[in-house]
């Protein structure tokens, strides 16, 4: 009885992630980043994930997207997660912004300050000059969120308001 159990378990689980793994993977994740708020030391905005406010972010100012110590410039772009094991830096699952004009390695990432982008963005809820709160917890949301709906072809928009 428990071994025609056990079998009749692990066929309902084969089922189960078979049945969904062709619809997650159709799934498009929409980003889309409102700059709206620019100092000399940052750019504060509003992340949107798939049209739903989804969390503030912080950028370094505009300098010509020079290499970090400017923010990216705004535009269509393509990301993808990326593991742990991929960064000599980042012990946690974070965003890969691909194809950023004469950049690399552009991320979104944990941090509170300017100084802690580097030219990336940083997520968080709550914001005040120059900073972004709860980082840590809005990036384990928004990663959590992207696995949930599938975690491929994420695209983002970024545009300055």
């Amino acid at each position: 009885m428990i071994k025609c159990l056990k079998s009749l378990l692990e066929k309902l689980k084969v089922q189960k992630y078979t049945q969904s793994i062709p619809s997650k993977l159709e799934s498009k994740i929409n980003l889309l980043l409102i700059r709206d708020t620019f100092t000399e030391k940052s750019t504060i905005g509003q992340l949107y994930l798939n049209g739903e406010l989804f969390c503030d972010t912080l950028e370094n100012p505009w300098k010509d997207n020079a290499k970090n110590i400017s923010c990216i410039p705004e535009g269509e772009y393509d990301v993808r997660l990326r593991l742990p094991r991929e960064s000599a830096t980042r012990e946690y699952i974070h965003l890969l912004v691909k194809e950023v004009p004469n950049r690399d390695w552009i991320l979104f990432h944990r941090g509170n300050t300017a100084k802690d982008t580097r030219g990336c963005i940083l997520v968080g809820k709550g914001t005040e000059q120059d900073i972004v709160y709860n980082s840590t917890l809005s990036m384990d949301l928004l990663i959590k969120e992207i696995l949930h709906l599938g975690a491929g072809n994420i695209k983002l928009i970024i545009k300055n308001k």
